[in-house]
C-alpha cells in the first residue's frame, strides 16, 4: 500500500541550512505532525566529514573555494557541489521494516533505477558504499545516513553534471584511494542538468519505497 509523504525541491542550499532543515523535519516526523518527506537539492561546493573519515584523507589545496563540515552521518568524507542531486529523505523507518541494511539497499536500488532511465547501467559492488559502474569500477553515488529512533536523515548525491576532480584532488573521497568517480554527464557524453534528472528521482524512491509524493513550494528563504 502508497504511503502520503511530502516532496520539497530545495534548489541550492547552504549545507548547514539545509541540515538545520533536515533536524526540523525530523523531529516532526518523529511526532507525527509530518509525514515522510523527502528533500531534493543541490549545495555549494561543500566537502563533509563523516563519523568514519580519518586523518590524511582531505588535502584541500590551499585557497580552494570550499566549506568543510563535519556531521553525523555514517561514511568517510565526500564531496557536494552544484551539478550533484541531493536527496534526503526523513523518513520514519518503523513504517519502512526497521532494518539499517535493507534501507541502504532500497536507497541503491532507487539510485540504480534512477540512472537506468537515461540508458545507463549501474550496480552495487561487495564491499563498497553507494552506486557504481562497471568496468572499470567507478563511483556515481554516494550513500551516507543518519538513524535517531528510527527516523532517517542525510541520504545520497548523484553525480549528475560536475567535475568529479574534487572527489580525488581535495580529498580521498569515501576513503577509496585510487578508485574512479564520474557523472551522467561524463558517461552519457551530452550535458544533462539536475533538473533533467529529479522527475525520475522521485518516481525511483516512490516506487521503492512505496509513497505517494505531493510537491510542496521550499520557502524562499532557503534558496538561492
Amino acid at each position: 500500500m502508497s504511503r502520503e509523504a511530502h516532496l520539497i525541491n530545495l534548489g541550492i542550499v547552504d549545507y548547514r541550512e539545509a541540515l538545520e532543515l533536515q533536524q526540523q523535519i525530523a523531529a516532526e516526523v518523529a511526532e507525527g505532525s509530518a509525514p515522510d518527506t523527502v528533500l531534493f537539492l543541490e549545495h555549494p561546493p561543500t566537502i563533509t566529514l563523516g563519523r568514519r573519515t580519518e586523518k590524511g584523507e582531505v588535502h584541500v589545496p590551499d585557497g580552494a573555494d570550499v566549506a568543510i563540515v563535519e556531521v553525523n552521518r555514517g561514511g568517510k568524507s565526500t564531496f557536494h557541489g552544484p551539478g550533484q542531486l541531493v536527496c534526503y529523505p526523513i523518513l520514519d523507518l518503523t513504517r519502512h521494516g526497521e532494518d539499517v541494511k535493507r534501507y541502504c539497499r532500497d536507497l541503491e536500488e532507487a539510485l540504480i533505477r534512477t540512472v537506468a532511465t537515461f540508458g545507463v547501467e549501474a550496480t552495487r559492488i561487495d564491499g563498497l558504499t553507494g552506486v557504481w559502474l562497471e568496468s572499470p569500477p567507478r563511483k556515481i553515488a554516494s550513500i551516507g545516513i543518519h538513524l535517531s529512533k528510527w527516523i532517517s536523515t542525510h541520504g545520497y548525491a548523484l553525480n549528475v553534471d560536475l567535475d568529479p576532480a574534487p572527489f580525488t584532488e581535495w580529498i580521498t573521497a569515501c576513503g577509496l584511494d585510487g578508485f574512479a568517480f564520474t557523472s551522467l554527464a561524463r558517461e552519457l557524453e551530452r550535458p544533462i542538468s539536475v533538473d533533467d534528472v529529479r522527475p525520475a528521482a522521485a518516481h525511483a524512491l516512490a516506487e521503492v519505497f512505496g509513497l505517494t509524493l505531493s510537491e510542496l513550494s521550499a520557502s524562499p528563504a532557503l534558496t538561492t
